[in-house]
């Protein structure tokens, strides 16, 4: 398997585009762009993905430009690259959920502050799992404990509780991968079963 080429500062441009949209397009779809909901978790979403591409753009730009392939471009297995297009596809679907229901449509009852400011605290540590900064001894798989704090924080912040449903579906695809990249790991990659024993927990410490 080949090594990905540096990502290019026009590549890093695109990604700022990128990932502007998504706060865009919530802010759109709501019909109001007075949403604080919306703009603290659209400034949350770009914020940390920007941190991120920025550091590993200065710390470790090999590991930025796999972060970059194109799904199957990496030797993966058409069963782990349809995994990445139905999360890709189910994460499109929860973004655009919350703010119909939350701000346009109101599909769900609103719910209370204190449901909002849980779901606020729970991008806390979204964020720090996200940025691999804690997990490391704790979990296998700490980006996708991250990716679970954020899928059930935002919905509770911004009041969608439809979006929680796909919050639920996307954890369960996010499982399937897993069980599917340690298996896939075992067999590969040298030492990797020490590392189970090591570190027992796959996503939820004391749990699973």
């Amino acid at each position: 398997m080949s090594s990905p080429s540096p990502v290019s500062p026009l590549k890093l441009a695109g990604t700022a585009l990128y990932l502007a949209a998504f706060p865009a397009l919530m802010l759109l779809l709501a019909g109001d762009w007075r949403w604080r909901e919306g703009w603290i978790f659209g400034g949350w979403l770009v914020g940390i993905s920007a941190f991120t591409v920025g550091w590993l753009y200065k710390k470790d730009p090999a590991l930025l430009a796999e972060r970059y392939r194109r799904p199957g471009s990496g030797g993966q297995s058409f069963h782990d690259q349809a995994i990445v297009y139905l999360i890709a596809i189910g994460f499109l679907a929860w973004i655009v959920l919350m703010p119909l229901d939350a701000r346009r449509f109101h599909w769900t009852p609103p719910v209370p502050l204190a449901v909002e400011l849980v779901g606020g605290v729970l991008l806390v540590p979204a964020a720090l799992f996200l940025f691999r900064a804690l997990a490391d001894n704790i979990v296998r798989h700490p980006m996708y404990l991250g990716a679970l704090f954020m899928f059930v924080g935002a919905p509770l912040l911004t009041g969608a509780a439809s979006a929680l449903v796909v919050a639920l579906l996307l954890v369960v695809v996010l499982v399937v991968r897993i069980r599917g990249e340690e298996k896939l790991l075992a067999e590969k990659l040298p030492g990797y079963d020490e590392y189970r024993r090591r570190v027992r927990y796959r996503l939820v410490p004391g749990i699973w």
